[in-house]
């Protein structure tokens, strides 16, 4: 017999974000292990999505036959509450949380009020939860009082990567993935790297610039603003491929961020075996091991310089985070354990 499950997505699959790879690349993984999985596109403009979108988001969803599981990407299902209550009777729910949506940095405390509270009501309706971190399972279970017989932890993968060589002429080369956003700390990093700008190492930071256009256009000006302009690449969003040769030349892993429910790309540096330097925010210390990084308080631009100031200086101290680095990413997750993680949880509904 045909295993079946629906998959519902907000927007375009082919985001390039943490969020929506976690989404294809378990789709992908799903089917691999025999599962037939429908894909459902919601529509446009999630979490803030018209009332439209709404009700075609509802329509879509209640068109799924009764006897499949639905798995409901968490940007959507946050916001339906209605729609969940509406199916919660007759179909099969199963939220994917990959962070609550109310933690999203520089919302407007009203804003962030109502995102809980709406994510709150639409997991009350819902039949189960995957989140993808035991950082984010805690925080639902305290602060949204979903049942923890309810939630299943499925991090995410990690591809096995070669190990990184880092530079070779002298220059340390700082590496930063993620989306332009507010949450991702790029504002302290750029604040953080001026003190050491008489230092030899060169920043690339590669992530989605679109996503929020004044975010990146204030990211653009700290930059010039700084004076650091030679020393600080911005690329955008990048193929897989090139991704991967940038995690290969660089010599340490560095992304300040104000909260993560995973932070798919700290995984990803400690598969390569980078030194690491990210915050204590969210689900970070869930990955990154002690051995294998430098983890500081959100915010705090004096630590991070210190900490870069001394990575940058000695190469001995890189080399031993790096073998910790190495010894934390043969330990992550594949993909593959993943999905037999997300699988349980889908059979579990029936």
């Amino acid at each position: 017999m045909v295993k079946r499950v629906a998959f519902a997505v907000p927007g375009d699959l082919a985001t390039p974000t943490g969020g929506y790879a976690y989404d294809r690349r378990m789709i992908a993984e799903l089917q691999k292990l025999g599962w037939q999985v429908d894909v459902i596109e919601l529509g446009d403009g999630f979490p803030r999505p018209s009332p439209a979108t709404k009700t075609a988001a509802h329509d879509a969803l209640a068109a799924v036959a009764k006897d499949c599981p639905i798995v409901i990407d968490g940007l959507a299902f946050g916001v339906l509450p209605e729609a969940a209550k509406a199916l919660h009777d007759g179909h099969l729910l199963l939220a994917l949380v990959h962070h609550p949506l109310a933690l999203e940095t520089g919302l407007p405390p009203a804003d962030a009020a109502a995102f809980k509270v709406s994510e709150y009501d639409a997991l009350a309706a819902a039949h189960g939860v995957v989140v993808t971190s035991p950082s984010t399972s805690k925080l639902l279970i305290d602060d949204y009082d979903v049942p923890p017989d309810l939630v299943t932890v499925a991090c995410p993968g990690t591809d096995r990567g070669t190990m990184a060589k880092g530079s070779s002429d002298g220059i340390v080369r700082l590496l930063a993935v993620g989306s332009v956003v507010p949450r991702k700390g790029y504002d302290v990093l750029i604040q953080a790297l001026t003190p050491l700008a008489g230092r030899a190492w060169r920043l690339t930071i590669a992530g989605d610039r679109t996503r929020d256009e004044a975010a990146a256009m204030q990211l653009d000006a700290e930059i010039v603003g700084s004076g650091l302009v030679g020393q600080i690449e911005v690329l955008g969003a990048l193929p897989a491929d090139r991704i991967d040769a940038l995690y290969a030349a660089s010599d340490v892993f560095v992304l300040p961020s104000r909260f993560e429910g995973y932070g798919m790309a700290f995984a990803e540096a400690l598969a390569y075996g980078l030194p690491v330097v990210g915050t204590t925010a969210g689900a970070i210390p869930d990955t990154v091991p002690p051995n294998a990084g430098v983890l500081i308080e959100p915010n705090d631009i004096k630590a991070l310089t210190r900490t870069l100031r001394m990575l940058i200086d000695n190469p001995k101290e890189r080399l031993w985070f790096a073998a910790g680095a190495r010894e934390a990413g043969a330990a992550l997750p594949t993909w593959q354990d993943s999905a037999k993680l997300l699988a349980g949880a889908i059979e579990a509904l029936a």
